[in-house]
């Protein structure tokens, strides 16, 4: 039996939660997405995914989509920032203003600092995850 697209989606979480290689989970969030095509939550999940991969072409192209289901996303829009930085894309800046503003609800940014927090536990080093970070935490 197949399982649902939210099953898939919250496995996916759990897996990498559990600390799973993002390798293994792109697949299961690229299955999602295309079983769900307009699942906000899972483009955004898969962007992610190919940033902590080290594949910034598919994380911006999966982060555009996110970021085109769903405008009022910050996290999406951190994702395509990051992406567009590690891309050489000029525009980085009107999103960041608009996560800016996003972090003025507190949940918002205690959901964006717990990601940059996952984010650098993951990849020390990752120089646009600390730029983004110290721009919409400023």
């Amino acid at each position: 039996m197949t399982q649902t697209v939210e099953a898939l989606f919250d496995e996916g979480i759990e897996r990498y939660k559990a600390g799973e290689p993002v390798e293994d989970l792109i697949p299961v969030f690229k299955e999602v997405c295309s079983r769900a095509d307009r699942n906000s939550p899972a483009w955004t999940c898969l962007a992610w995914l190919y940033l902590i991969a080290e594949k910034p072409t598919l994380a911006y192209k999966a982060a555009q989509k996110a970021v085109k289901l769903n405008p009022q996303d910050p996290q999406a829009r951190i994702n395509l920032s990051m992406a567009m930085l590690e891309t050489g894309q000029k525009g980085v800046r009107s999103h960041i203003e608009i996560v800016q503003q996003m972090m003025m609800v507190p949940e918002l940014r205690t959901e964006a600092e717990q990601s940059f927090a996952d984010g650098l536990a993951r990849k020390a080093d990752w120089k646009s995850l600390q730029k983004v970070k110290d721009w919409v935490l400023e």
